[in-house]
């Protein structure tokens, strides 16, 4: 299915452009999403769905290192451009870490996520990302008015600190045929 056929839903096309990985100056902003929308011209919209403790999937405990099922934060948005829904972004945390902290507050952390991290005394050491492209499920499906057939990217960003703790896992489902992915090489590694 083309980009062009997001109208099959009633939902107008839309792309969205994700860089992997993510530019240093876009991820140290208020929101990554809001940044990468401006650059690209796009109306860029947000809201909380939710913010508590639920059991870690096997895939976010593996990153975070603890056992699957352990009670993790987490903190759910719906991402929207000009309008319509592109990503899904949850972000999770160890709550042996942050339970009781702003990061397990609802509502959205201000002035940014990366600088209450910083506050509580975590500086970014190295992080991980990983792409997978599969069927969404019927929440995912349902939240992002995906047509029957359409399937998500999932993107998997787990940040460690420099003690090489993991801190912060942000799995981010973007509506495949809305967003374009722009892979690039780290400045100063490129071979042929």
């Amino acid at each position: 299915m083309g980009v062009t056929e997001g109208t099959m839903t009633g939902i107008p096309p839309v792309v969205v452009r994700r860089a992997l990985p993510t530019e240093p100056a876009v991820r140290a902003s208020k929101s990554l999403f809001l940044a990468e929308a401006e650059r690209q011209g796009l109306k860029a919209g947000r809201c909380m769905l939710y913010v508590g403790q639920e059991p870690a999937p096997e895939h976010i405990a593996e990153g975070l290192r603890v056992a699957a099922g352990t009670g993790v934060i987490a903190r759910r948005k719906l991402l929207t451009a000009s309008d319509v829904p592109v990503r899904i972004a949850t972000s999770y945390f160890r709550a042996d870490l942050f339970a009781g902290t702003r990061i397990a507050e609802p509502g959205f952390v201000r002035p940014s996520l990366q600088s209450a991290l910083e506050s509580l005394g975590h500086a970014f050491g190295h992080a991980e990302e990983t792409l997978i492209a599969r069927p969404p499920t019927d929440f995912e499906r349902e939240t992002l008015e995906l047509a029957a057939g359409e399937w998500v990217v999932q993107v998997l960003r787990t940040s460690y600190s420099t003690e090489d703790v993991p801190i912060h896992a942000l799995e981010t489902i973007c509506a495949a045929t809305r967003h374009i992915f722009t892979v690039t090489q780290v400045t100063g590694h490129d071979e042929f």
